[in-house]
């Protein structure tokens, strides 16, 4: 049976049968490791996560040292590792003529959620405040008041546009039959 938390993706170069292979990239599911799993692979995530900050100066104040201790971070940092392994590691024919810039530009656009608003760099901690609890009662009482949302009538956003796309189709469709 597979592991659950461990999904296996594209294999390095190499195959499993050589000693010295790599494993093959993965996906990463936090909760369903087990405690063994989830110790290594954050490790692992440690090691990269300094040398992001080494390689890249402008993270030193975004990501607190904290980081370990709020799961979004972990999470922003695992897809991040991920697409980097796969970007710089991964199977050269399976990676696009981009990839080096396509990750560049997620590391950007995700520089902002490796920050947590009660810690800082420095390494002061503040944990976040509880989330409530699923709360099906707040659902059942939305539900209950029949909202526009569930109740409107169905309507494409771009009805104009689909019925000119299914117009067109018919008259191709038509021409061709009498052609």
């Amino acid at each position: 049976m597979t592991d659950p938390a461990v999904v296996a993706a594209p294999a390095l170069v190499g195959t499993a049968d050589e000693p010295d292979a790599p494993e093959p990239i993965t996906r990463w599911v936090w909760r369903a490791m087990d405690l063994e799993e989830r110790e290594a692979r954050l490790m692992e995530l440690t090691g990269w996560a300094d040398w992001l900050v080494t390689a890249h100066p402008k993270l030193h104040s975004k990501l607190p040292k904290c980081w370990h201790r709020h799961e979004d971070i972990i999470e922003h940092l695992t897809a991040l590792f991920l697409g980097w392994v796969r970007t710089y590691a991964g199977d050269p024919a399976k990676i696009s003529t981009r990839a080096e810039i396509e990750w560049l530009t997620s590391l950007h656009s995700l520089t902002p959620h490796l920050a947590s608003p009660g810690c800082q760099a420095n390494g002061t901690h503040q944990d976040p405040p509880p989330r409530p609890k699923p709360d099906g009662e707040l659902l059942e009482q939305w539900l209950d008041g029949n909202p526009e949302f569930l109740t409107a009538p169905p309507r494409h956003p771009a009805l104009a546009e689909v019925s000119r796309m299914v117009a067109a189709a018919r008259a191709a469709e038509a021409a061709k039959a009498q052609g």
